[in-house]
């Protein structure tokens, strides 16, 4: 794994081929499989990692959970450099980028009313723009889309395993080169994590990776993690052997969280990322009490994922 700073720019990739998802894929992926499917995507396979009472809250219960500057930012983000590639090459400038910022954030307010609650002044927004704007502007500092031919953008990922557990997910983005070579790109829009701390990000690539080997019988040449919070890229190249362990311990994540479902058994797990959860006031840890498990817990699928939670 390597880490590059700001100031370097990745080689050209140019994207000839389209990877194809599933004809059976659904058209959204947060819709949900039948509801007698195991399945994980990375975001609560990550949930039941971090907190097996926090992926009950989300997957079970389905508790809302009001949005947050920080998650819609994020969401603007990628909307808008998902359809700077709408343009023709010579286009996508950063002031066609910014400019998008508030063409998506009206979209945005039309596909999810609640977020338009968040900004009782037109100031406070304002400034929250800005503030995706700068995240926009550390992108262009990072990437050139003037030579860049995204194969796929916000690609929805569907793949089953040989056991039967379910794959899915949302990917940013994928580059394919001419010569074949895959590269999957992800942006995350808070700081990358210290040394020591990527495990929870290059799983979730790790997941994205495996997704699209047992898809098209290819390994990604390259795995590229874009933190626009501090300019931040990490790369990774992944390996058959690493993908068979990341399917192992999905294996292991989803035999656990049947085991809970089969029980009743979700138990909390403290931790710092426990101020940034929305369910802190019912959680036994800290003093609440859970609602009743819902009469088909049992049978709850896995749903599916953005990111939710502590800002990436």
């Amino acid at each position: 794994m390597s880490a590059s700073p700001a100031t370097e720019v990745p080689s050209e990739v140019r994207a000839e081929v389209c990877l194809e998802v599933s004809a059976e894929a659904p058209a959204r992926a947060d819709q949900a499989p039948p509801a007698s499917r195991r399945s994980l995507s990375p975001s609560r396979a990550s949930d039941f990692q971090q907190c097996p009472l926090l992926y009950r809250f989300r997957t079970v219960d389905k508790l809302p959970e009001p949005p947050s500057e920080a998650a819609v930012r994020g969401t603007l983000v990628h909307s808008a450099l998902e359809h700077l590639f709408d343009l023709p090459a010579d286009q996508r400038t950063r002031e066609a980028a910014e400019a998008l910022l508030p063409q998506r954030w009206e979209q945005l307010q039309v596909d999810e009313p609640d977020v338009a609650a968040l900004f009782e002044e037109s100031e406070a927004e304002r400034r929250w723009l800005a503030s995706a704007a700068a995240l926009v502007r550390t992108w262009f500092t990072l990437e050139d889309p003037t030579r860049l031919e995204p194969a796929e953008r916000e690609m929805r990922v569907e793949t089953e395993l040989d056991s039967g557990l379910l794959l899915r997910g949302i990917i940013d983005r994928v580059d394919i080169a001419p010569n074949g070579l895959v590269r999957v790109v992800d942006y995350k829009t808070g700081r990358s994590p210290g040394e020591g701390f990527e495990g929870k990000a290059l799983f979730q690539m790790r997941f994205y990776a495996l997704a699209v080997w047992r898809l098209k019988g290819v390994v990604p040449a390259l795995l590229q993690l874009v933190y626009l919070g501090d300019g931040v890229v990490l790369r990774l190249q992944p390996t058959e052997d690493e993908l068979l362990a990341t399917e192992r311990k999905l294996e292991a994540i989803s035999a656990a969280v049947e085991h809970a479902r089969e029980t009743g058994d979700w138990r909390p797990r403290k931790s710092r990322l426990c101020g940034w959860c929305a369910h802190q006031a019912i959680c036994p840890a800290w003093g609440g009490t859970p609602p009743p498990l819902p009469g088909s817990a049992a049978e709850a699928p896995a749903g599916d994922d953005r990111e939710g939670g502590a800002p990436a």
